[in-house]
């Protein structure tokens, strides 16, 4: 568990944590060109952004490892989890999946958790972490997950009706991502990532036979839920 920011060791987790994620993101962004670029017949554009994607997550790992270093700690001192090289195994045999599970789902949730991981770093004390997710980690990781999306839309040819591109996404998810997205979820950023509630709020659902008004209800519910949890932390930030 990584705690919430009050103690050192807690601190020291939580951007420990942030460490090994940035590791993965690096060999993963690095991977996507090399398994799937020329065996797709990728445009140019395509393998410059991910290299553009894989210099910046060097780059978060670079800081975010020296800054653990200056809090006393250091990478690999603590266990950690492989769920997202579990998710590039899955993924491995398709791009259409790669692009939708690793960077768009995995992404958007580090935006969704990001603001909360900020604001226990502020609360406990821990100014310089916080500053370094704020002012340079949280807006590059936008970027990245606005590029998922983009290569995801590309595979299905700009003549492809958007209701099926977002259909097409909800069906790669659920076939290759465990469980379903949990909220709450932040709609601001990924707006900005020209992530709309349309391509995640499904997906926070079970995919059941049911009415379309008990779907309605779910989303209704899902919609209530970040509401409250919004005004939770307005309130903690008070």
């Amino acid at each position: 568990r990584l705690g919430k920011g009050g103690t050192l060791a807690s601190r020291q987790a939580i951007i420990h944590s942030l460490v090994h994620i940035e590791s993965w993101a690096v060999d993963l962004s690095w991977d996507i060109i090399a398994r799937f670029g020329k065996q797709r017949e990728m445009p140019r554009e395509f393998f410059d952004d991910f290299v553009s994607v894989a210099q910046e997550e060097a780059k978060h790992f670079t800081l975010l490892n020296e800054r653990l270093e200056q809090m006393g700690s250091n990478y690999g001192s603590l266990a950690a989890h492989d769920g997202l090289w579990e998710s590039a195994s899955e993924t491995a045999g398709s791009l259409e999946a790669r692009l939708a599970v690793e960077h768009c789902v995995h992404e958007a949730r580090g935006l969704d958790v990001l603001p909360q991981t900020i604001r226990r770093l502020r609360g406990g004390g821990d100014q310089d972490s916080a500053d370094l997710l704020w002012n340079i980690i949280y807006k590059e990781e936008i970027t990245h997950c606005a590029v998922g999306l983009k290569w995801f839309r590309h595979l299905h040819g700009s003549e492809a009706d958007a209701q099926d591109v977002v259909a097409s996404f909800h069906e790669c998810v659920r076939k290759h991502f465990k469980g379903i997205l949990k909220p709450p979820f932040n709609e601001e950023a990924r707006r900005a990532a020209g992530f709309g509630p349309e391509w995640y709020l499904p997906l926070a659902i079970k995919p059941i036979l049911e009415s379309k008004e008990k779907q309605s209800e779910n989303l209704e519910e899902i919609f209530e839920e970040n509401c409250k949890v919004a005004t939770a932390e307005r309130c903690e930030e008070a």
